[in-house]
């Protein structure tokens, strides 16, 4: 049996209904499968209850702040009812909706005009607007050839029309999730350069490291495999899925971990 433990849906930035996702999943033979739409719930919640596919973890991804990166903090198995966690959700969704207003703005003093409200029905039904929204719509408009491309140029952290959006430090990303009865992991620690960062969000307390990420190298994965293990954390993986082309994986399946370890979670939490 095969999962993955990081997916995204229409609800923030992914390419594909939660709906569409858990047939794909379904198709692929995936066993085991974890929504982990940034900054939201409703993902989750759309397909929540199904009797029929894979198993379905309740997850999330929350975007935290330090000085000079980002770090994104996964959470498994919480209450989705947690008064808390649904409070910082909804703070976090506003400020999306009026960042991407400004970057907007920002963009079309740059030599990018674009429509807000385009961005808005690329967006659709998604309570997380994000940067590849506007990076979709900047597509359409043909200013650039892909979505890596307008990152590159314009919307990375440190381009010209980055704007910050209201974030929970990592410590509270951190609690608020155990808070809620889940389980914090850090996404992707190879893709932050830095594994200082990396060993200060372990001494915070989350309880497991994302070692296995499509775009994690061979090295790093066996880096934070060890790390893992030297400091008693479990291991998660997942393909990072949105669904766009160009992007590995442009689909369900083609990057799985072994079910043992969404089975790991489980058993974890019920301890």
């Amino acid at each position: 049996m095969v999962a993955d433990l990081h997916i995204h849906t229409t609800a923030s930035d992914g390419l594909f209904s939660p709906e569409q996702v858990l047939a794909m999943a379904a198709r692929a033979g995936l066993s085991h499968i974890a929504i982990t739409d940034h900054d939201t719930l409703d993902g989750v919640l759309a397909v929540a209850g199904r009797s029929t596919g894979p198993v379905l973890i309740p997850g999330i991804e929350l975007a935290a702040d330090l000085p000079h990166c980002e770090v994104h903090i996964l959470g498994y198995h919480f209450d989705l009812d947690h008064p808390e966690l649904r409070r910082q959700i909804s703070l976090v969704a506003q400020d999306r909706f009026d960042r991407a207003e400004r970057m907007v703005a920002k963009l079309a003093k740059l030599g990018y005009p674009l429509s807000y409200d385009r961005v808005l029905a690329i967006a659709g039904s998604a309570a997380a607007i994000g940067r590849p929204h506007i990076a979709q719509a900047l597509v359409e408009k043909k200013y650039f050839a892909d979505i890596d491309a307008v990152f590159a140029a314009v919307l990375d952290h440190d381009k010209p029309g980055y704007v910050p959006h209201y974030k929970l430090t990592p410590a509270d990303a951190v609690a608020l999730i155990k808070d809620a009865g889940g389980i914090a992991v850090l996404a992707h620690p190879g893709l932050m350069g830095d594994d200082a960062v990396v060993r200060a969000m372990i001494s915070l307390g989350v309880g497991g490291l994302e070692a296995f990420h499509p775009m994690h190298s061979r090295q790093e994965t066996a880096k934070y495999l060890a790390m893992a293990a030297e400091h008693g954390l479990i291991v998660t993986g997942g393909s990072d899925f949105h669904g766009f082309p160009g992007r590995f994986p442009e689909t369900l399946g083609r990057f799985t971990v072994p079910a043992a370890l969404a089975i790991r979670l489980a058993e974890l939490v019920q301890a």
